[in-house]
């Protein structure tokens, strides 16, 4: 059985990122979301790179911040490579997966499949997502808070 979400939550998986290194995360999910006609646009700072993702640019949206998370180095030796996705007694274990990679994966299949079944809907969809939410936080969100709020 081939399921969407974890198909993009394994690919996700195997990208070796470590907060505020992307590894190709994004890219990848930009890629996903340009396909369904999103306008991107990158919004990097220091070291962190973030973009904003906008189907329907001209109307409100509901604003979804989520980030790619990849925590700094564990305490605990791990039974497995944290890089490597695995499903094991049906659950995908592999770094992110529960937080933040599944989630991003969710998210982007939902609105694949939402513009598929509703391709003149009336709203619009929007995605901030940034990759420094796990390390010092400092060029992430607030970053883009401060630059969407200045005059």
């Amino acid at each position: 059985m081939s399921c969407p979400v974890i198909e993009l939550a394994q690919q996700l998986i195997r990208r070796p990122s470590l907060s505020p290194d992307d590894a190709g995360c994004q890219a990848l999910m930009i890629e996903r979301l340009r396909a369904i006609g999103f306008t991107v646009e990158p919004m990097d700072f220091g070291d962190t790179q973030k973009f904003l993702g906008l189907a329907r640019p001209r109307r409100d949206a509901g604003l979804r911040r989520p980030h790619r998370r990849s925590p700094g180095r564990r305490r605990r030796p791990l039974d497995q490579s944290p890089f490597e996705p695995t499903i094991r007694d049906g659950m995908l274990f592999g770094r992110g997966a529960a937080d933040m990679k599944g989630s991003l994966a969710a998210m982007v299949v939902a609105a694949e499949r939402f513009v598929a079944q509703y391709p003149n809907h009336r709203g619009r969809l929007a995605f901030l997502i940034t990759s420094d939410e796990e390390a010092s936080a400092k060029n992430g969100t607030v970053k883009v808070v401060e630059t969407l709020m200045a005059p």
